[in-house]
């Protein structure tokens, strides 16, 4: 039985790494800084991932696969984007490895690599590299491609799903014949991505653009989604980047208009990663272990027996397997643990940490009486129904659930969410209270440098519903037009 969690309140990030690995997601791997998913952590990634996938192919794209390598001189022909990742690439120098003489192996000094490779921190620069042999005409545009895949960026210190030298990630490449489609596009994912926050993850998210200084290596602009997480931090959850002709510039994509006329395409990417575990897990989890929404929940249901002999466990599970069979064919992931290897009391506790929505408990008395108790994880309550019931109770509920976690944590947003019109009331906000802060900023990388060094705290994004508003920057006082979203960020 897995030991108590140490409390939020304590210590929020003990209490993370702990249930991470408690409630069997994920675990620390034998490479420094990457993570070994779980088969329980995994199944939680493929609901998200084929709710993203049904949504991307519903708006017109397509899957396919790029190479995991990336020669060296594809990165040099975009400045900005070689800059941005330079720092966090792992390098392939040679390709075969021989006997060391000593029982063991060496690197072969003469397999050195004609050219080293990059394994991908993102693929911008090879799909553009293939999209130039894809593109001739206008008839070719729009091009819209997705793919699932891994990527590695160098990180120094990592945490799981959080922030990983290897993750696992969709990123969307596309290619249009005018700025006005790209930036439509650009818009349209980052749609797709908070609806899919709000509706499948029960997390609220604000939409909006990053500044320059935070804008993605090679991006004309970034947009962006911004949560906010229990402890008063803020956590990226996606970005969706407009390119403008930077990539297809550097690539020499050109495409004839139907005018006769030739041009560069304009290009967007756009990406969600596991982070977002990260993102579930600490939106909505307790003390107690996970909280997991019914749309994302792998099992929605557990149905635990209680019995003393034989003779009642074969009744007990008459009841259980008509329950399952009656959830099931309304869609409802339904799991009957039948295991004989532990007490009812263990499963109790094992189902309470890995956050299963709905609990139902079946005893031999139950059976008699033609009841099942019933406990929502949610709200931690129980409550006896009746078995001929337990459709029109239970189907309904799933909906419940999720929205009162999305209402749940709406509500501890807007709760954490401040405006300040000064420096020292930011400071003295951010120290006390934490959260989202709007403010105003005079729109200068030198103003935001100084928030960051002296706070902690970054532009999280200027939000697309921002109002214009004259104000004046709470730092230098210089004119503002709307107020900026700061947080201190994971």
């Amino acid at each position: 039985m897995a030991k108590n969690l140490t409390k939020r309140s304590e210590d929020y990030s003990k209490w993370y790494n702990e249930l991470v690995i408690q409630a069997d997601l994920a675990e620390n791997s034998g490479v420094r800084g990457c993570m070994v998913i779980k088969p329980y952590g995994y199944s939680i990634w493929e609901k998200m991932q084929a709710e993203l996938d049904r949504m991307f192919k519903e708006t017109g794209h397509q899957n396919a696969y790029f190479p995991l390598f990336i020669p060296k001189s594809y990165f040099s022909k975009e400045a900005s984007h070689v800059d941005g990742f330079a720092k966090e690439c792992a390098v392939v120098t040679h390709y075969r490895l021989k006997d060391d003489g000593k029982g063991g192996v060496m690197v072969d000094p003469d397999a050195k690599l004609d050219e080293e490779l990059i394994v991908r921190p993102t693929s911008e620069t090879i799909i553009w590299d293939t999209y130039r042999k894809w593109i001739q005409s206008y008839r070719d545009l729009p091009l819209l491609i997705n793919q699932w895949a891994n990527v590695v960026r160098w990180e120094m210190r990592t945490r799981l799903f959080l922030r990983t030298t290897e993750f696992l990630w969709q990123e969307g490449h596309t290619a249009h014949a005018t700025k006005k489609e790209a930036i439509f596009e650009t818009e349209q994912m980052l749609g797709i991505y908070a609806e899919f926050s709000k509706n499948f993850m029960a997390m609220p998210v604000i939409k909006g653009v990053k500044t320059e200084s935070e804008r993605f290596a090679g991006a004309l602009d970034t947009y962006c989604i911004e949560a906010l997480m229990q402890d008063g931090k803020a956590l990226q959850a996606g970005t969706s980047h407009f390119l403008g002709q930077n990539f297809a510039k550097a690539f020499d994509v050109k495409f004839t208009a139907k005018d006769g006329k030739q041009d560069y395409v304009w290009a967007t990417s756009w990406g969600v990663s596991t982070r977002l575990m990260g993102a579930l897990i600490m939106t909505h989890s307790d003390d107690k272990g996970l909280v997991l929404p019914p749309n994302l929940a792998p099992d929605q249901v557990v149905i635990v027996p209680i019995y003393r002999s034989d003779e009642q466990f074969e009744a007990v599970s008459k009841v259980a397997k008509e329950v399952m069979s009656e959830l099931r064919a309304k869609g409802i992931r339904v799991k009957f643990d039948d295991r004989d290897t532990h007490k009812p009391g263990w499963k109790f506790n094992e189902y309470e940490l890995k956050g299963v929505p709905v609990r139902l408990a079946i005893g031999p008395r139950d059976v008699e009486n033609g009841t099942l108790e019933m406990a929502r994880r949610d709200t931690l309550t129980k409550e006896s129904i009746s078995r001929n019931e337990v459709v029109e109770v239970i189907v309904p509920l799933m909906e419940e659930i999720q929205e009162n976690l999305l209402k749940k944590a709406e509500s501890f947003r807007e709760e954490n969410t401040h405006e300040v019109s000064t420096y020292e009331e930011f400071k003295e906000v951010l120290a006390s209270k934490g959260g989202f802060i709007y403010a105003h900023w005079d729109g200068t990388n030198e103003t935001e440098e100084k928030i960051k060094n002296e706070t902690k705290a970054t532009i999280r994004c200027i939000p697309l519903d921002a109002k214009e508003e004259d104000g004046v920057c709470m730092v230098t006082g210089k004119p503002s037009k709307r107020k900026a979203l700061f947080a201190k960020a994971y």
